[in-house]
């Protein structure tokens, strides 16, 4: 079966840097709903339309294509003051945007004494990334799969996004 609009597709990936550094080791295949539903990165659904079980691809993603480029107005020095006492580097918060904007994730980089910096790119923001993956299955999806618009497993719904994050 190829893979196309309304199929289920299992992949087998790894994603690297430009640089061949392990990003995502790829240790759970991503099993998506393939056809525009926002489960994985449109390059690589693009590439993957059409193909078949067993075939092999590699997806170069420039930054535009995965995670953005980097952008220096999200890196963010805050007073001190505006934090609880137990912050740590590597804590998350979101901050609201305003209007119509998505939140924003922000990353605490940097503690000092009287100033917190933070950051809300993604992590990967700025890095191209290498996807390679081999197609382990596609399957029609089901009625309901296609009403919910994402995969369900064995026992019900799927609640991880499809997309390599790295993370």
């Amino acid at each position: 079966m190829q893979v196309r609009k309304n199929t289920v597709v299992t992949l087998n990936y790894r994603v690297t840097d430009s640089d061949t550094n392990i990003v995502d080791d790829g240790q759970n295949p991503i099993v998506y709903l393939h056809g525009g539903y926002d489960a994985i990165f449109p390059r690589i659904e693009e590439a993957l339309q059409g193909r078949e079980a067993g075939e092999e691809l590699i997806v170069r993603l420039p930054p535009d294509d995965a995670f953005g480029e980097y952008d220096a107005s999200l890196v963010l020095v805050e007073s001190r003051q505006m934090f609880p006492e137990n912050i740590e580097v590597g804590m998350q918060f979101e901050r609201a945007s305003g209007d119509d904007e998505e939140d924003t994730l922000y990353t605490i980089t940097d503690i000092a004494e009287d100033k917190v910096v933070v950051d809300g790119n993604h992590p990967l923001a700025g890095t191209t990334l290498v996807f390679s993956c081999t197609i382990a299955e596609v399957r029609e999806a089901t009625a309901e799969e296609l009403q919910h618009g994402h995969v369900h497993g064995d026992g019900g719904h799927i609640t991880e996004r499809a997309t390599p994050q790295g993370q």
